[in-house]
């Protein structure tokens, strides 16, 4: 393979550009996606920011949970120390010292909790896998979907409000 700092990487099904471009033929995620056409590129932007948008929401929808399984990990809490027998007051020195600081470990609240962590890591290779095409259209799909998305669901991700 010869390499020239002038030419793209040659590849076995064509050229790696590495330099920003709009041109199709770059090989998205898996050998058979390679959008050549001007509609398969379209096509391709526009699920790319469906899925920025969907990576938004994600976020948003993994905040709220945070606030819900915070307020039952509590009232959890405060049953377990009701059935104990109450123990020491919250108002007095033993009593702050006895209060838990982390939740404990709930299976429906932990599991699910990694599973969302797991997905939204999965969409930020992928993303940067994407960006890593060089093509402008890709990146700009992106970068607009996670804009937009953040513009529709960042208020519920910051406000941890909770979603009935």
């Amino acid at each position: 393979m010869d390499m020239n700092m002038d030419m793209g990487m040659e590849l076995a099904s064509g050229q790696m550009i590495t330099y920003l471009h709009f041109q199709g033929g770059d090989v998205l995620w898996f050998q058979g996606w390679v959008p050549q056409s001007h509609g398969a590129m379209a096509g391709t932007c526009i699920g790319i920011f469906l899925l920025a948008l969907f990576d938004r929401w994600l976020a948003a929808m993994r905040a709220a949970a945070e606030v819900y399984w915070g307020k039952r990990a509590q009232i959890a809490l405060a049953n377990k120390l009701n059935t104990q027998g109450g123990g020491p007051s919250p108002q007095s020195p033993m009593g702050t010292l006895s209060m838990r600081t982390i939740p404990p470990f709930i299976p429906s609240h932990d599991i699910a909790r990694g599973l969302l962590h797991g997905v939204q890591a999965l969409l930020t290779f992928a993303f940067m896998l994407a960006v890593m095409t060089f093509n402008a259209g890709i990146i700009l799909s992106i970068v607009i979907g996670l804009g937009v998305g953040q513009t529709l669901f960042g208020r519920y991700a910051a406000s941890g409000l909770v979603l009935h």
